[in-house]
């Protein structure tokens, strides 16, 4: 079949593309910029504000399956309007559609989120993505809606990155009271997969089976990868002129139930050999 990753010169992007064709799949990604460096993806630019553009894309490709991972922070025509557009271009074509959405939607007000949890938003990221995420639904009722947190892997995430700066002298610090779970790319991209070929509609959650917080996430990343974690500076984000929920915890078990593939805790992905 052809599966088309919306959003595919991203991080989570390709490693679904790289997923992808090693089962078989033909795959198609889109760009908004440049294209991404696999190989084995036809890339297609893509501007997510014109619904004929999509629609040209659509044509040509054929999907049986398409991934949404796009997101441009809290621009409102991509963030919510694009997945909207993208979900009524599904319906029409009769595509299987996986709109992958963020533990940004919830405020931090209850900690603890499963699958019933309603958006709060605190952020305009985050009321974009609750948006988008609502209208997907609306349009496409057997789509499914994948909400996941901060994803790692292959050092090439931006908190990876950030903690090898920190490491290396830059001037920042790592915060002591924002939590959340981290997923592994190749887990995450597994699991976005295995539902898509499931019979699964509506919220699913897929993050790691650990809460973190940000500080204790930078100090297994860089005993992971041989940097002096004692670098590393600590604080508090309550402190701070940041806006967003603090403790966050996506609880992704009910999801996790109906799934082969696991979704590790980092605490298990960051000390295992790879």
């Amino acid at each position: 079949m052809t599966t088309l990753i919306v959003g595919g010169s991203g991080f989570l992007g390709a490693e679904l593309i790289r997923q992808a064709t090693a089962a078989g799949h033909a795959a198609a990604a889109t760009y908004a910029t440049k294209p991404g460096d696999s190989p084995h993806a036809k890339w297609h630019a893509l501007d997510l504000t014109e619904a004929m553009h999509l629609d040209e894309v659509l044509a040509e490709v054929q999907p049986r399956l398409i991934i949404n991972v796009s997101s441009r922070k809290d621009d409102w025509t991509v963030t919510a309007q694009g997945p909207i557009r993208i979900a009524m271009a599904a319906a029409r074509y009769g595509s299987r559609l996986v709109h992958v959405s963020s533990d940004a939607i919830f405020s931090g007000s209850r900690v603890h989120y499963d699958e019933s949890c309603q958006p709060d938003p605190v952020t305009a990221y985050g009321a974009a993505k609750a948006a988008g995420e609502t209208g997907v639904l609306a349009a496409y009722p057997e789509a499914i809606v994948a909400r996941t947190s901060l994803i790692i892997g292959h050092g090439r995430s931006v908190h990876e990155r950030l903690v090898h700066e920190l490491a290396a002298g830059r001037d920042g610090v790592l915060y002591a009271d924002d939590v959340r779970c981290p997923v592994y790319v190749e887990d995450l991209a597994a699991a976005l997969l295995e539902l898509a070929e499931s019979d699964a509609i509506g919220i699913q959650h897929l993050a790691g089976a650990d809460a973190v917080s940000r500080y204790e996430l930078g100090t297994l990343i860089a005993r992971r990868d041989g940097l002096d974690a004692s670098r590393l500076r600590t604080g508090l984000r309550a402190e701070s002129a940041l806006p967003g929920g603090l403790d966050v915890r996506l609880d992704s078990r009910a999801t996790q139930a109906k799934l082969r593939t696991t979704l590790r805790g980092v605490r298990q992905f960051c000390t295992e050999p790879t």
